[in-house]
């Protein structure tokens, strides 16, 4: 990759497991509630690539003086880009930062809504890949190329994964992942040596409706597409973490999607009540605790506005 041109690569994933995976050749490290993203460096040129292969190296500007973080001389890293709000990891926050496209807002941004890389792997370095290496030295690696700062960190390694899965339940944080010490990186792959154990479900879903309170969008009607193409409707949410302002924003923007019919199939008319119904373009990332029999979520809690395209709001979604 040294001097060529930038191929982005397609992340390796964990599958979600219901227990913790006991033994002493697994570590646990706090699962993120960010944005995946891939860094790339061949040498001359720094490129920024969310796991759906889209660049963002517009919206963080801060990561493209790569020498400040990174000692070698072609990487490709793996992490999460973060953004806190209250002290502790907001998907809503991130997705501030995600979302922009101009570069005046952008550098406005920069400094309002910090974003902080949490770095997991490297996959390759200085002209050679790496991916075939342990996941012991793929780390060890990490520690000799990354400098550390205020913006990049190394994710740390946590033997006890039990206590670090009550201390996340203790700070309502999203979960863990835990990975096998000698498991190699398979880009494009999703096994069972590394294994994502979360405090509840989360997916991208459809936004297909919304109704009113006072003016602003007050709750937001969901659904997912199924294999024949239908969007089924999944449940409502209130809009979550949104401010005064973003709901402002977000009711400006419904009304500009709005459609005499509904695309939502499956929705009862109690909910239907009073709705504004959406072309299918606004995607959101929601959090909840359950499916129930009927095929709805139990607690849905909106997380943010997402960058997803509608498409891939389906159940077989992994995030």
């Amino acid at each position: 990759m040294k001097n060529e041109p930038i191929q982005p690569i397609i992340p390796f994933e964990p599958i979600r497991a219901k227990d913790i995976p006991i033994g002493n050749n697994w570590i646990a490290q706090v699962k993120w509630d960010g944005v995946r993203m891939l860094t790339y460096y061949n040498g001359h040129e720094v490129k920024l690539i969310n796991r759906k292969g889209n660049e963002r190296t517009q919206q963080y500007p801060e990561f493209t003086n790569i020498k400040a973080y990174c000692n070698a001389d072609s990487v490709i890293l793996d992490g999460e880009m973060i953004a806190l709000q209250a002290g502790k990891p907001s998907f809503h926050e991130i997705m501030r930062r995600d979302s922009l496209r101009r570069a005046q807002e952008i550098r406005f941004a920069a400094g309002r809504i910090p974003a902080i890389y949490m770095i997991f792997d490297i996959v390759y370095c200085n002209g050679s890949w790496v991916n075939h290496r342990t996941l012991t030295e793929r780390q060890r690696l990490l520690t000799e190329v990354i400098l550390p700062n205020e913006q990049v960190q190394i994710v740390p390694n946590v033997s006890d994964a039990s206590s670090l899965f009550t201390v996340m339940k203790q700070q309502e944080w999203e979960g863990i992942v835990c990975k096998k010490l000698d498991s190699t990186y398979l880009p494009g792959g999703k096994d069972a040596r590394w294994a994502k154990v979360k405090l509840a479900f989360d997916m991208y879903a459809v936004v297909g409706g919304v109704t009113f309170r006072d003016g602003l969008v007050n709750a937001l009607l969901l659904g997912l597409y199924d294999a024949g193409g239908k969007l089924n409707y999944i449940g409502h949410a209130g809009p979550g973490k949104c401010s005064h302002e973003d709901l402002r924003s977000l009711t400006g923007t419904v009304r500009s999607l709005a459609k005499d019919k509904s695309e939502l199939t499956g929705i009862p008319k109690a909910k239907a009540k009073g709705a504004l119904w959406l072309s299918p373009r606004l995607t959101v990332k929601v959090q909840f605790m359950e499916w129930t029999p009927g095929g709805t979520m139990r607690h849905p809690i909106i997380q943010g506005l997402a960058s997803v395209p509608p498409e891939d709001c389906t159940l077989s979604q992994n995030i």
